[in-house]
């Protein structure tokens, strides 16, 4: 593996946005923030303005809702740390796209050549209860078995809890330029 590749996992306001943005910014690298989120309404409109308005100037933005690892292959260099904001957002965009099994092995499969640092943050999803719907049964399901898949391409695996981090799993060539 070339590069560093980090996981934040956790549930709605759990922490996990301003986590990995503060560890981007400690990573020293040039900022790259890939948003996958689309304003479909006011609420999500003000939410990504919130989270907008935590980012100083110092950050690039790419917003991508389908061809994530395009833009990642694109972006990707050793002297930039690139925080991909959300991967189930991602994931739904996809699904609902009919594209998800493409762009989810895409991804995958060229991680482990990229260089640089990658910040991945998504919802944990698989914590609740088993969701009524076919449709969003395919999504719990989809997004556990593609954080684990990745889980096990990253370096680091964080669980956000109350704003508290939780180490699942720290490669030691991460523990020195941990926050």
């Amino acid at each position: 593996m070339n590069g560093q590749y980090q996981l934040i996992l956790g549930g709605a306001r759990s922490g996990k946005s301003r986590l990995a943005e503060q560890r981007a910014v400690a990573s020293g690298k040039q900022l790259l923030y890939v948003a996958t989120a689309t304003a479909g309404d006011n609420e999500m409109a003000e939410r990504i303005k919130r989270h907008q308005a935590r980012r100083k100037e110092d950050w690039a933005l790419v917003e991508e809702t389908l061809k994530l690892a395009t833009v990642l292959a694109e972006n990707q260099s050793a002297g930039r740390c690139i925080l991909v904001d959300c991967l189930t957002l991602w994931i739904s965009n996809c699904l609902h796209q009919g594209c998800w099994e493409d762009e989810s092995n895409a991804l995958l499969e060229q991680l482990p050549q990229w260089s640089g640092r990658i910040i991945f943050v998504s919802n944990e999803t698989g914590m609740g209860v088993v969701p009524m719907g076919e449709l969003t049964r395919q999504f719990v399901d989809e997004s556990g078995f593609f954080h684990q898949q990745l889980a096990q391409l990253c370096q680091r695996v964080t669980l956000s809890v109350a704003g508290l981090p939780l180490e699942l799993k720290d490669q030691p060539n991460l523990k020195e330029q941990a926050i």
